[in-house]
């Protein structure tokens, strides 16, 4: 069919709403005619592990049915490689011109230059947006037209940029026919889906978001704010959640800075395509790593016999989800008790986690190795008794997760190794046995880990 002047295209990707959304509202407001595409890539769907094709799928469906009460249209849903199909529909459905919001990744990076010159190629014309972030790439520079590489300098600059102006949606006719059907679901998954159950989630966070730079720390508290996966899949602007929550108590200015955060990671990974694969401080390269295949093992599925570090591995194992001071507790524990390689954590969090992002996560396991820019110091090292002592007092969110472990006192529920075994056993513990021994001595892996350090730094 010959492109039509009249008829847009929208490729969804991470971006899964149709309000505050800069590609929707541009199309929506500049064609006659929109189609909304999304493109099922095999490859992302094997990478993205249980828990986040569960949620994406579910995020679909729920779209697809928002897509339909609003505007009486469908989601065009395709599989196979959108290097391929994205120019495949347009052409074959007229369109004239093409809209997406951009995305950070290396693999996306490449995937749309390819998208666009095919599309280019054939006379359409692409526009695209940040939606996904609240500040685009480029906007947060320091006065020598630099990404600083100190967070909290960013941070001060991307508080004092204004908002680049989003458009706003038209009435355009949405194409009506879904092409594919969208999968079933194995499984349930994690959350409620689709953009009105977060906006729910957004709602219930306003009501204890005042408590958020207390609670956030402590796991057995639903201190968070338990957006994470709905801005992963953009199910929520990051713009309409910073203007919702403000920064008027020093716990909504705290939640507003982790948005920062993100924005942050997101402009360091299109500037460093090599975050996720290597160290940004080059001091840092070269730690002789131990990378014990038993050791790893016992990580991964919540059994190294610190309960905190269990507790923590298992809820991701479960869930597809970490509170994220736990998140980093099970690192620095990986990294600096286990002297095993932060790629190797890098990679199964972000195969598990529902709200698995490349540079948030990337971005995250190199500051707690100390690899990355701005970084916890590498001789930073989180004891997990100390740690879980401190947030989690009374051992609720261990006895959660690690319910073999629950009739132990609060003092004692976090070193079961200090308890004299027949206090052990008269509740039925028994280590080696019913709980794991610990791994590591924190004391002696803590040396061993500075000493690996001190060596390749001399090399």
């Amino acid at each position: 069919m010959s492109p039509s002047e009249e008829i847009g295209l929208v490729w969804f990707r991470r971006d899964l709403r149709l309000d505050d959304n800069p590609a929707w509202a541009a199309a929506t407001d500049e064609r006659r005619f929109v189609v909304a595409l999304y493109v099922l890539d095999p490859r992302l769907l094997a990478a993205a592990g249980p828990y986040r094709r569960r949620q994406l799928i579910a995020n679909l469906q729920a779209f697809d049915y928002d897509l339909f009460e609003r505007t009486g249209g469908r989601l065009v849903v395709r599989t196979g490689d959108p290097v391929d199909l994205v120019p495949d529909a347009a052409e074959r459905l007229g369109c004239g011109a093409a809209w997406w919001n951009a995305d950070v990744t290396p693999f996306a990076t490449r995937r749309d230059d390819r998208v666009r010159a095919s599309l280019e190629a054939a006379g359409l014309a692409v526009h695209t947006s940040w939606g996904s972030l609240v500040q685009p790439p480029g906007s947060v520079l320091t006065k020598k037209g630099k990404l600083s590489k100190v967070f909290s300098a960013f941070h001060r600059t991307w508080s004092a940029t204004d908002w680049d102006p989003w458009p706003t949606p038209g009435d355009a006719v949405v194409y009506p026919d879904p092409a594919e059907l969208i999968p079933r679901l194995d499984a349930p998954a994690p959350l409620p889906e689709g953009e009105g159950e977060a906006h729910r989630r957004l709602a219930a966070f306003l009501e204890r978001v005042d408590a958020y730079d207390e609670d956030r720390d402590r796991p057995a508290v639903e201190g968070t704010s338990q957006l994470s996966a709905d801005l992963r899949f953009g199910l929520l602007s990051p713009r309409a959640v910073v203007q919702a929550v403000g920064e008027d108590t020093p716990g909504r200015a705290a939640f507003v800075r982790q948005l920062a955060w993100r924005d942050w990671y997101a402009h360091l990974l299109l500037e460093r395509p090599d975050l996720p694969e290597r160290e940004v401080n080059d001091k840092t390269a070269g730690i002789p790593w131990r990378n014990v295949p038993a050791e790893i093992s016992a990580w991964k599925g919540g059994f190294t016999g610190f309960p905190i570090v269990d507790a923590g591995m298992r809820q991701l194992r479960e869930t597809g989800w970490m509170h994220n001071r736990v998140r980093m507790i099970t690192a620095s524990f990986l990294v600096k008790d286990l002297l095993v390689d932060w790629r190797v954590g890098e990679r199964h969090f972000r195969h598990l986690l529902v709200d698995g992002d490349v540079p948030q996560n990337a971005g995250n396991w190199q500051w707690v190795a100390g690899t990355g820019l701005d970084a916890a110091p590498y001789h930073r090292v989180f004891n997990p008794v100390t740690q879980s002592r401190r947030f989690d007092p009374t051992g609720e969110y261990i006895r959660r997760w690690v319910p073999e472990l629950a009739r132990l006192s609060d003092e004692a529920i976090h070193a079961p190794w200090e308890v004299p075994a027949l206090e052990l056993a008269g509740v039925d513990v028994v280590l080696g046995d019913t709980y794991p021994s610990p791994l590591v001595d924190h004391g002696d892996a803590r040396d061993r880990y500075l000493a690996a350090v001190a060596a390749a730094a001399e090399g």
